[in-house]
């Protein structure tokens, strides 16, 4: 097994919505094509005269509702996810017949309307569901330049002839959270130590760099949660979804009985970053965008209702870090390969252990509670209707974070010994499960609640 060398900033990305896998990645795609490009001689750019933009697999099927097709020519515009105006997505969407502004690619400028995109075949050939094909060419549409880009989930982008990047060795190297736990029994060194000396040989950062991050990270969250606690109205798209996270938070605090203000409060966070993520506003991937609202509605939770230190609230988020880390590596993160049990499944086990963490410091029991959250979300189908992170997405996230509440519960209340389930069997039969689904219940949108909810 590979040893994991990934870094917390590598999970926990800030930009734009709906989708990590299918707006996030494809701006980075479209941002990457247009510094590649310029790069060209003088005369290979001059009898340039178009930009293609070609869709594949998932990306295809459901990439309109989850706004890939914007989401390319802003990157093409010269915008990355972290700093891209919401605005500018809006603009591109209301005026998607037309070519909103110029794209520059060295001394040439292009114009290229979002209805220019196009959706290309389901089932294809690449090696990854999640493929899309730029391409730069002259009048007579031969190709001048092109490159060939895959979206593996979690706003990570590939691309052919791609190599990892060069990165230090973490200090303590693991591939299970087996190996972790034991490492961390043998070094006798806390938890979020460990993590924090592997995240400083692997980037190079120090560790007041890297806090500084993960307050940039959990600031983020939070503006999420608060903007979707503030929005009211429609969202974007034909299914014509209403905004409820501010109307369930109102009654949520008004509530009689303190159980089910919990419950309700926790879910109007959770409704809040969801909310923001499907209006296409600024998230953080947790581990993705679908996924965006379960981890902070955690967070909030822990923050306002149980006043949970701000030191413990990032040793909980780097623990949460860590079974991304391990879901990544040995199964995934992409609705598009294992289905939504990549995706809430594993933003639910990340807020287990981030909060069982954060309580108890103790890497055991939060990566049991890790291991009883994802258990109860394995076999779940990424269906999302008509292609917008909305129905079912957004409830999901409220269900998982209170799923995720309760497995903490569990781990931290149930009999020692009692039920000794390993992190590591879940995430192998996560992998498994996923191979096994159908490609209709992963990202698109040709099973599940995306067929079978009656045309309005």
């Amino acid at each position: 097994m590979t040893t994991i060398a990934l870094s917390f900033f590598d999970i926990f990305k800030i930009g734009p919505g709906p989708s990590s896998s299918h707006t996030m990645a494809p701006m980075k795609a479209g941002h990457d094509f247009a510094r590649e490009a310029a790069r060209l001689s003088p005369g290979e750019l001059e009898r340039a005269e178009k930009i293609e933009v070609r869709l594949y697999g998932s990306l295809s099927a459901t990439g309109e509702g989850h706004g890939t097709d914007a989401a390319v020519v802003a990157g093409l515009m010269g915008n990355p996810p972290e700093t891209c105006s919401t605005d500018l997505i809006d603009r591109l969407h209301l005026q998607k017949n037309n070519a909103v502004d110029p794209i520059n690619i060295g001394d040439k400028v292009f114009h290229m309307a979002v209805k220019e995109v196009i959706y290309d075949k389901i089932q294809h050939d690449f090696p990854f569901s999640n493929t899309l094909v730029i391409r730069l060419l002259d009048k007579d549409a031969t190709t001048i330049f092109e490159k060939e880009y895959y979206s593996v989930g979690g706003g990570f982008l590939q691309w052919k002839g791609w190599t990892p990047p060069e990165r230090g060795e973490p200090i303590y190297g693991f591939s299970s959270a087996v190996e972790l736990g034991e490492l961390m029994e043998k070094s006798g060194v806390a938890g979020h130590d460990v993590l924090m000396q592997n995240e400083m040989a692997i980037t190079g950062a120090s560790e007041k760099e890297i806090f500084s991050g993960l307050d940039v990270v959990l600031d983020a969250m939070e503006v999420s949660v608060d903007g979707g606690l503030d929005g009211e109205g429609l969202l974007p798209g034909p299914l014509k979804v209403r905004r409820n996270a501010a109307y369930l938070y109102r009654n949520g605090c008004t509530m009689g009985g303190s159980a089910g203000r919990f419950i309700a409060l926790l879910s109007a966070y959770a409704l809040a970053a969801s909310e923001e993520n499907a209006a296409g506003h600024r998230v953080v991937t947790a581990p993705t965008c679908g996924a965006a609202g379960v981890i902070p509605a955690v967070y909030c939770l822990m923050k306002r209702n149980l006043k949970i230190p701000h030191k413990n609230l990032r040793r909980g988020l780097m623990a949460a870090a860590v079974v991304a880390f391990l879901c990544k590596t040995n199964a995934s993160i992409a609705g598009a390969e294992v289905g939504c049990q990549g995706e809430i499944g594993v933003a639910t086990a990340m807020a287990s252990a981030m909060i069982t963490y954060a309580v108890q410091e103790d890497p055991v029991l939060a990566v049991h509670a890790a291991a009883i959250a994802l258990e109860h979300q394995l076999g779940l189908t990424c269906d999302p209707v008509k292609g917008y992170v909305q129905i079912p997405c957004i409830q999901r996230n409220a269900v998982g974070a209170v799923k995720a509440y309760n497995a903490h519960i569990l781990a931290v209340l149930e009999k020692p010994g009692y039920f000794d389930l390993r992190l590591d069997y879940v995430i192998e039969a996560m992998a498994e499960t996923g191979r096994d689904m159908n490609r209709k219940y992963k990202e698109t949108g040709l099973g599940g609640l995306a067929v079978c909810i009656p045309e309005c």
